[in-house]
């Protein structure tokens, strides 16, 4: 229950931050604090502070909104609500609020606090901006850290072995330790030995975020590791571990900023491996319109069929090599000497899987007339199973593979166990040294093994193909090259993280709140629902916006044409474009596809393209960059971007006084897990294209008229240069779901 006290300390904690900033309150700002305050207060527990798990199947008909929250359906089925989900448009202040909320809330009720994002900007603004602005401007007392997975910190032991083997033969086990990976180069070798000066001079950390410069991806793949190849605690250098020291210095901090990435990894790994353990913990998820599609790509499974074959042949060669050095150490002779049939019987299973896969793709080259002579088709280069279902003969070889790599897996997990336990062992033989060299590469035998057991596994379909009473799995072949080479990257994925979510996180959190300045597609939340899976039983609202929507003016000039026929659509953006932008100093194109921003791009006469900054020349940062400092030099600049820019790009006053959409931005049609989550809904009965694609669309088309208002006192234009939503009858649909901009309609 939100106590007097805890209601009063709140209240004062936000008058005391207002007043030292020298800011107005704002009514959706306050109104986001006493609706997290409220539900995060209110849940009800056990004596020993357990969050109570009653009748958890119990749904309501609807989803709570500030107009129904004193319904009769909420008193008699409103079990014991946890979650918090609140869209709060910009300008609202929704980081202060939930922070000036939470914390409190989490100290009284001794809990841990994880802020989690979608994206390195917020994080860092939330790090170095909004944290120390609360604890500097309120009395509350709070420490706080950021988090990070292994990937971002250094290894010791790898970067060692790497420096000792530099200037001997090349050792064969760092072959192993990624996809063809080579011998260290010079320049490599030059900045991993500056590493090892910093670290020794106290002037680095580990951190490859707090390296002086950017490391490139090849550079830092072989001195960083993952949970496999990761020794842990029995490690020779854990006392020195970057990773280690910032994993327990943890439990020590009431609040953590991680990534939505990292959340859902510690979940995989069962909870509190990474993070506090998740009944201790009240989550917030900022940008958690991102959450489901983060989900997703956690639990989809993917291989190449050509490189895992390569994999298990050059893994077969180095066994000699292993056995070489770590003869002798507990069992492992006993089980290494399975591994030689096994990797022999995975690689013959996937040779025999590998022309299934062309045959695919033949049929796939012949039906699809957008293939190109070399067999490339432009967009997709992929096969589909229609209702995730592959032929017999497929699911057949699928199974063997899953029973090759079960019984490989099980093997490789006995060797790395037996290398962890020598060890640990004072009377083993075989030097420390060479079982610390060989256990990342087991680990790293061990996860590819893994995750073909997890992708051939996935294949298995279950003994009902009726699509419309189970939510089937999107299953799909990719054709890619690599280096000239051919070779098919066999995927599975779930079509909704929704089960996922709710049985690893909303079931085991102590309390969460969700909030994104779009969580409502069409002004409902039926589309979060089903994709994050939140029952309706929880609390939902929406928070009003301080901004003057009518200061920004939303056209849709009579010459547009409507964007389905790509061609004239091309042609009519190339005549009419240049007039656009001679109106505004700072402007943003956001485009649908990179084919098109080229093809309008090269086409515009050079006067106007010298003034365009086009996403794929420069890094996104850097675009931004140079684009604020030729509008502060009192020049015109205008941004070309694709999806990345219509989200999450801060670009206030004259950096954007035009956002120009060059089409209403339906999902690519193609996309394997939309494509078969369309044909589920279309199996039930659904109207696919009504109830996921223009849903979809609406949020997306939210989110890139947002980039125009940014401040209270920003105006501009809105250009939407597709006349389908004039046209088309789902056009009054997402101009109905936008802010109150002031229309123009031109016929």
């Amino acid at each position: 229950m939100l106590s007097d006290e805890l209601k009063t300390t709140i209240q004062s904690v936000y008058r005391e931050f207002l007043a030292s900033r020298e800011l107005a309150p704002r009514h959706g700002q306050k109104l986001m604090i006493a609706n997290i305050a409220n539900t995060l207060a209110n849940i009800r527990t056990d004596n020993h502070g357990v969050r109570l798990h009653l009748n958890p199947d119990s749904v309501a008909s609807e989803p709570k909104s500030q107009e129904n929250k004193k319904s009769k359906f909420n008193k008699e089925q409103v079990d014991n609500p946890h979650l918090c989900i609140v869209e709060a448009g910009t300008g609202t202040g929704k980081t202060v609020a939930y922070l000036l909320a939470a914390i409190p809330i989490a100290q009284a009720l001794n809990k841990k606090l994880v802020v989690s994002t979608a994206t390195i900007a917020l994080q860092e603004q939330i790090v170095q901006k909004d944290l120390p602005e609360v604890k500097n401007n309120t009395n509350l007392s709070f420490n706080f850290s950021l988090a990070k997975g292994r990937g971002r910190y250094l290894c010791l032991s790898k970067l060692d072995r790497i420096l000792m083997n530099n200037d001997a033969e090349i050792d064969l086990s760092q072959s192993f330790l990624a996809t063809d990976a080579a011998p260290a180069d010079e320049q490599a070798i030059t900045i991993y030995n500056s590493m090892v000066d910093a670290l020794s001079a106290g002037k680095w950390d580990g951190d490859r975020d707090s390296w002086e410069h950017e490391i490139d991806p090849n550079v830092w793949a072989p001195v960083t590791t993952n949970h496999r190849e990761c020794t842990g605690r029995r490690c020779s250098n854990v006392n020195s571990c970057s990773f280690f020291k910032a994993r327990d210095a943890i439990d020590k901090y009431d609040l953590i900023v991680a990534n939505h990435d990292l959340v859902l990894a510690d979940l995989a790994l069962g909870g509190g491996a990474i993070l506090p353990k998740p009944e201790d913990t009240i989550y917030i998820f900022d940008e958690g319109h991102h959450l489901p599609d983060k989900a997703l790509n956690h639990f989809a499974y993917h291989t190449r069929v050509a490189a895992t074959s390569k994999w298990l042949d050059q893994s077969h060669k180095a066994l000699s090599n292993m056995l070489g050095d770590i003869s002798g150490a507990g069992n492992v002779d006993h089980y290494a000497e399975q591994l030689p049939s096994l990797f022999l019987d995975a690689k013959q299973s996937l040779e025999r899987i590998y022309p299934q896969c062309q045959q695919l793709m033949d049929e796939q080259l012949a039906n699809d007339n957008n293939f190109s002579a070399n067999g490339f088709n432009r967009d997709t280069k992929r096969y589909r199973f229609e209702q995730g279902i592959p032929p017999a003969e497929f699911i057949s070889s699928a199974e063997t593979l899953a029973q090759k790599f079960d019984r490989l897996n099980s093997v490789l997990t006995n060797v790395a166990s037996e290398i962890q336990e020598a060890m640990e062992d004072g009377y083993c033989a075989v030097p420390k040294i060479d079982l610390e060299t060989w256990f990342p590469v087991v680990g790293n035998w061990q996860s590819r093994s893994e995750a073909n057991l997890s992708l051939w596994k996935s294949y298995n379909i279950p003994d009902t193909r009726d699509a419309s009473k189970t939510i089937p799995t999107a299953r799909w072949i990719t054709l890619v090259e690599f280096s000239g080479v051919l070779d098919f990257e066999v995927c599975s994925s779930p079509i909704l993280a929704a089960s996922t979510l709710k049985y690893r996180l909303w079931e085991e959190c102590y309390g969460a709140v969700i909030t994104s300045a779009t969580l409502t597609a069409l002004g409902r939340y039926d589309r979060f629902m089903m994709r994050a899976g939140t029952t309706q039983d929880q609390h939902y609202s929406i928070m009003p916006s301080p901004f003057d929507f009518t200061r920004a003016v939303l056209q849709v000039p009579k010459f547009c044409v409507e964007a389905n026929n790509a061609r004239e659509h091309t042609e009519n953006m190339v005549e009419y474009l240049p007039d656009l932008l001679e109106e505004q100093k700072g402007s943003l194109v956001l485009f649908s596809s990179r084919k098109q921003m080229e093809e309008v791009f090269y086409q515009l006469r050079q006067s106007v393209r010298d003034r365009i900054l086009m996403q794929g020349e420069l890094s996104k940062q850097a675009m931004l960059v140079e684009h604020k400092k030729i509008i502060n030099a009192g020049n015109t600049s205008v941004l070309f971007g694709l999806a990345s820019f219509a989200e999450g790009v801060d670009l206030p006053g004259d950096f954007c006084s035009h956002v120009i959409i060059a089409k209403l931005p339906f999902a690519v049609p193609d996309d394997p897990i939309e494509a078969s989550l369309a044909e589920w809904i279309e199996a039930k009965g659904g109207n696919a294209f009504m109830d996921i694609t223009v849903p979809d669309a609406a949020m997306k088309l939210v989110q890139a008229c947002g980039r125009l208002l940014r401040k209270e006192t920003d105006s501009g234009k809105i250009t939407i240069l597709d006349r389908r939503i004039i046209t088309k009858r789902y056009g009054k649909l997402l101009l109905s779901c936008l802010p109150n901009y002031t229309i123009k309609l031109e016929a």
